[in-house]
């Protein structure tokens, strides 16, 4: 198999997962029209509510849409599809870089269906503003796409809804997806090593914050190559054995 099929296999595979698709899509957007819908004209810390709001759901649903790609590895390795692969003429990083633009698809799709929401709802950026928050999203979520290739080559099927489900959930709502959990003190000097408070505070640059200092940029690249090198070795173990 070439690198040009699995890929094309790949990206199929996603848009024909029924399932898999709705649930990854509607639950941080029905979220947000639910909660943004009661509260369109309040405002929080000075920003407009559906603008919060809608920054909070993307970084959420984006981080889930990204990690769920641990659980079709998880599935394929369960099944054999894996050690198939491994017969064929497919490189790791042939077999890595499908997996990431899959996800990447994924998180695009909710990122483009929040910001419909978010305009529905009176949300009005600026062309550059978009652009820049958009981009730190991207970028914030390149650690959880390697984290979910790293735990689907480490839990099983059954095992993986939970751990990401919750682990997403959880570290959405310590970084203030939902709202400023952690407001000052040495819990948020804990919080602000998280990858996921980085991806929150995207929304900075779309209310006049100037995107990321240097430590979000040190924090965002300090975790992508841990768990890159961790990624790589769990592979390798895993595709090591017969």
């Amino acid at each position: 198999m070439t690198a040009v099929t699995y890929t094309r296999f790949e990206l199929l595979r996603t848009f024909r997962n029924r399932r898999f698709f709705i649930f990854t899509l509607a639950f941080p957007l029905i979220l947000f029209l639910v909660v943004a819908g009661a509260h369109r004209h309040a405002t929080l810390d000075g920003i407009s509510f559906p603008l919060y709001y809608m920054a909070g759901m993307v970084a959420w649903g984006t981080m889930g849409a990204v990690t769920a790609g641990g659980a079709r590895i998880a599935l394929e390795r369960e099944v054999g599809w894996s050690r198939q692969l491994r017969i064929t003429p497919l490189s790791p990083a042939a077999y890595f870089r499908a997996k990431v633009l899959s996800s990447y698809l994924m998180a695009s799709i909710t990122i483009v269906l929040l910001y419909l929401a978010g305009t529905s709802f009176g949300v009005s950026l600026t062309a550059a503003h978009w652009l820049e928050m958009t981009g730190l999203v991207l970028v914030g979520l390149i650690p959880f796409t390697i984290l979910g290739i790293l735990m689907g080559h480490l839990l099983n099927p059954d095992a993986m809804g939970p751990a990401l489900g919750g682990g997403s959930a959880l570290l959405a709502l310590l970084s203030g997806a939902w709202g400023p959990l952690v407001t000052g003190g040495f819990l948020l000097d804990v919080v602000k090593v998280l990858p996921s408070y980085w991806l929150v505070q995207a929304d900075q640059s779309a209310t006049g914050g100037g995107g990321w200092p240097l430590e979000g940029w040190l924090v965002v690249a300090a975790w992508s190559v841990a768990l890159l090198v961790l990624a790589v070795r769990v592979y390798r173990r895993d595709t090591g054995r017969v």
